[in-house]
């Protein structure tokens, strides 16, 4: 058994399967792999790892099981899972998840082909493991899958803490020791034990805070938005095949971005964070239904005809829309009266944090720093936008109107 000191849980015994399995290139790959991206253009001390939050995932898994009595070979697959989840992440985590799934069809935690072959496969069936199980415990199905991947899945449970702490934003702190505690398996579904309602509901505050101040923070959005651009044009280039990027660690795709002439620019401006500025910051009620849906095609034909109008470089515009706001931890289960029910219906909390995700929500159309201005002009035409109308000043950090540039 290993005991590894952790800034979080502080001590980690790893033992058993997930022992093996620690130091197999799959898992130790994740050392590489930023968990936040360019979130670390925002906050300097988030440079955590992929590796060192899946052995969270994996103590807090561990505890979950003791907690609920569950032992033998289902643990021992739990606990595989639970190390293995992020093995599927491209470079720059979920910076470049859209990307891949769109050249692949494969989200982060399909990872079929990862447990079924090589060191990973080889550990699991020491131990008597089918790598499709524990694939298929990674990608939420099951009774144990919920644990793994779900509302109340142990992996939300560590990375709000983690990133919160590394970051030094305080938004994310939750009590994840007392949700490990209270968690209870009721006909088949994963629920919180009676008088957890409040628990259910600071999971759901940590994630709707967290959102707005860290991970959908506007410069790690137009820094996210730069690195996707620099991919495109590497893959769309033939530089680099789909299936090779996805294994790719950050300092692979930091190096191959750096060295190609249709990728160089961006990488050097993020390299020196020489970042693109905001010329349209629009909110919800400001864009049409239908822009929200658009296709990635159709964003690539609003950037050219911005740029276009603006007499820019199609390059040097870039629009970022977010997908339209959900909150699926609001479907967490809670026991009330001995009944199970969704957190939605026993929390007024709920509506209110559906309400601020969508006054939080923002599409941003962004530029060169010198280019807002006239780039504004033309995103409101070319997108429609009726916004009375606000961009966003880059030297001040407020807001005025079109008609006052």
């Amino acid at each position: 058994m290993n005991s590894i000191k952790d800034s979080v849980h502080d001590h980690i015994a790893v033992h058993g399967v997930a022992e093996a399995l620690l130091d197999t290139p799959s898992v130790q790959r994740l050392r590489h792999i930023r968990q936040l991206g360019t979130v670390g253009l925002v906050y300097p001390s988030a440079n955590h790892s992929r590796f060192e939050h899946s052995l969270g995932v994996y103590h807090l898994a561990d505890q979950t099981l003791s907690h609920l009595n569950v032992g033998g070979i289902t643990a021992e697959r739990v606990r595989a899972a639970a190390l293995l989840h992020d093995i599927g992440h491209a470079p720059f985590s979920h910076n470049t998840e859209s990307l891949v799934e769109r050249w692949t069809g494969k989200e982060h935690d399909d990872v079929q082909g990862l447990t079924g072959e090589g060191e990973v496969a080889r550990v699991l069936e020491r131990f008597e493991l089918d790598p499709d199980r524990v694939a298929g415990l990674i990608a939420g199905e099951g009774r144990f899958g919920q644990l793994v991947s779900g509302e109340l899945d142990v992996d939300r449970m560590d990375y709000l803490v983690r990133d919160a702490q590394r970051t030094g934003v305080p938004y994310g702190t939750i009590d994840h020791g007392r949700l490990v505690r209270q968690l209870r398996f009721t006909d088949e579904s994963l629920v919180l034990a009676e008088g957890n309602v409040q628990s259910a509901e600071a999971l759901l505050l940590a994630r709707s805070l967290m959102n707005p101040t860290v991970y959908n923070h506007h410069v790690a959005r137009i820094s996210r938005a730069m690195l996707r651009r620099a991919c495109e044009r590497l893959v769309e280039s033939d530089a680099v095949d789909p299936e090779t990027f996805r294994r790719w660690d950050d300092a692979d795709l930091l190096v191959a971005l750096r060295n190609h002439p249709e990728s160089g620019r961006y990488a050097q401006w993020l390299d020196h964070r020489q970042l693109y500025k905001r010329a349209v910051w629009a909110e919800l009620s400001d864009v049409e239904p239908g822009l929200i849906a658009a296709s990635p095609e159709r964003i690539r034909e609003f950037e050219r005809a911005i740029a276009g109008r603006a007499e820019l470089d199609r390059r040097d515009v870039v629009v970022d829309i977010q997908p339209e706001p959900s909150m699926k931890e609001s479907t967490s289960r809670v026991l009330v009266n001995g009944e199970v029910r969704r957190l939605s219906t026993q929390s007024g909390l709920v509506d209110a944090l559906r309400q601020a995700q969508k006054e939080q929500w923002r599409l941003g159309v962004y530029a060169p720093p010198d280019r807002t201005d006239a780039v504004a002009r033309a995103a409101e035409a070319e997108l429609g936008l009726d916004l009375e109308t606000y961009v966003v000043e880059v030297r001040e950090g407020v807001h005025r109107p079109l008609d006052q540039f």
